[in-house]
């Protein structure tokens, strides 16, 4: 971030808010009195804030200066993102330097670190380095192909329902890249890594429905159809702008985006008659064009001009788009019920959640501990409660779809039977 961005940002009256939370790379157990120490990327040196984190691997909300809100709404030659740097230490792991956490106005940036156990007395401080977001940085466009796959060119497909997968394993890099390497992240966490890195969080909520569900029915298309290992390649999916969307290791991601994955993580893209997800490509409709693709800053004006997510696809994807749902989520004890529990529900889903809460609460103190006793009580509300808040959920104490299925992905996270790296 350059000396002039830092100045808009200090003298901008809007602040965005920043969390920071820790976990072990090990068993993703949350690391309290994790100490963090927070400065502007283009001023390293000087100290802004130093916050510690709390039972649950958490800091406290860190009010921190961004550029105008309008720099992020319209296309401009000026950064509408602050960054910044962080310094995090915790006794018994490896330090980790993080560079370029990105900070909006009037958003959520939420901070995920990862921390090793120290395995040697000194350990060298290598930053993770986020690089500029795709909507200002230079980037290369998408190279077209087909929106609906055939199986003549993709061989024979797999798959013969279209299934959320546990993980995603992405290819930092071009297919064709070896040395590139391969993460392993869960699908949820995905996609929330991708629209953080290609929209910005300041838009209208219809117009993040609306990329969101693009990039979740490109990526199911990835799997559905098995694009790349029907090449030869051992990955799902690239994190290069050109063949696919743009994945970054261990950015930041955004609350206001983390809550719309959440509720329709499920959905997808698809037109009649077909079955696999349509692979829906995008470009930023201002230093790259697309005709019959979506304009992510189009989107945006459509989205202020009051199009909800589906007139928003339908307008650049044409009548024929319809949103669906997978038949099925995989990596999960179980699925959702199809209804919310809330005070007064018993029976069997009621007391698998508690069971999973309780599990839960054995890692993350803050939860309240509760019987599994099927009943939905007072005390199951509370533990539902604190686990929203953790989480970034909407905190109402009612179990619906988008906590439903956070409870079994942390419940999965911690029990370690899902694949992380």
């Amino acid at each position: 971030m350059n000396p002039y961005t830092i100045y808009r940002a200090q003298e901008n009256n809007s602040t965005g808010s920043l969390q920071v939370n820790v976990v072990s790379a090990e068993n993703n157990f949350p690391i309290p009195d994790a100490e963090i120490t927070i400065s502007y990327t283009g001023d390293p040196t000087s100290t802004l804030e130093q916050v510690v984190t709390d039972a649950s691997g958490q800091t406290e909300l860190v009010s921190l200066a961004p550029p105008p809100v309008d720099l992020s709404l319209s296309p401009s030659l000026e950064q509408p993102y602050s960054e910044y740097t962080l310094m995090i230490r915790a006794q018994g792991f490896e330090p980790v330097a993080i560079s370029g956490t990105q900070i909006l106005a009037d958003t959520i940036a939420l901070q995920p670190a990862r921390m090793t156990p120290i395995q040697d007395q000194v350990s060298p401080d290598v930053p993770i380095v986020i690089p500029d977001h795709t909507l200002y940085g230079e980037y290369p466009p998408k190279i077209a192909e087909s929106e609906v796959k055939s199986v003549a060119e993709t061989g024979e497909i797999v798959l013969s329902r279209v299934v959320v997968p546990q993980t995603i394993i992405v290819h930092d890099g071009v297919p064709t890249d070896p040395t590139a390497p391969n993460y392993y992240v869960p699908y949820g966490d995905y996609i929330k890594n991708v629209a953080s890195s290609e929209i910005y969080a300041t838009w209208p909520r219809e117009t993040i429905i609306a990329n969101v569900l693009a990039i979740m029915s490109f990526t199911l298309n990835r799997v559905y159809t098995e694009w790349y290992r029907n090449q030869g390649y051992d990955f799902t999916i690239t994190s290069s702008t050109a063949f696919d969307h743009k994945w970054i290791h261990e950015r930041n991601i955004y609350e206001s985006i983390s809550q719309v994955v959440d509720e329709i993580f499920n959905s997808y893209l698809s037109r009649p008659g077909i079955r696999q997800p349509i692979l829906t490509q995008y470009c930023d409709g201002q230093r790259v064009r697309c005709p019959n693709w979506m304009s992510q800053w189009g989107s945006c004006t459509l989205g202020e001009q009051g199009y909800t997510a589906i007139q928003i696809l339908r307008n650049y994807y044409g009548s024929d788009m319809y949103i669906n749902t997978a038949e099925q989520v995989s990596g999960v004890p179980s699925s959702f019920p199809g209804f919310n529990l809330t005070i007064g529900a018993t029976g069997e889903k009621v007391q698998q959640v508690q069971d999973q809460l309780a599990v839960i609460a054995g890692v993350y103190t803050a939860i309240p501990r509760i019987t599994a006793d099927g009943v939905f009580g007072e005390q199951t509300a509370e533990a539902v409660r604190q686990f929203q808040r953790i989480f970034n959920l909407p905190v109402t104490g009612i179990i619906d779809f988008a906590t439903w299925y956070r409870i079994s992905h942390i419940y999965v996270g911690i029990t370690r039977i899902a694949e992380y790296s």
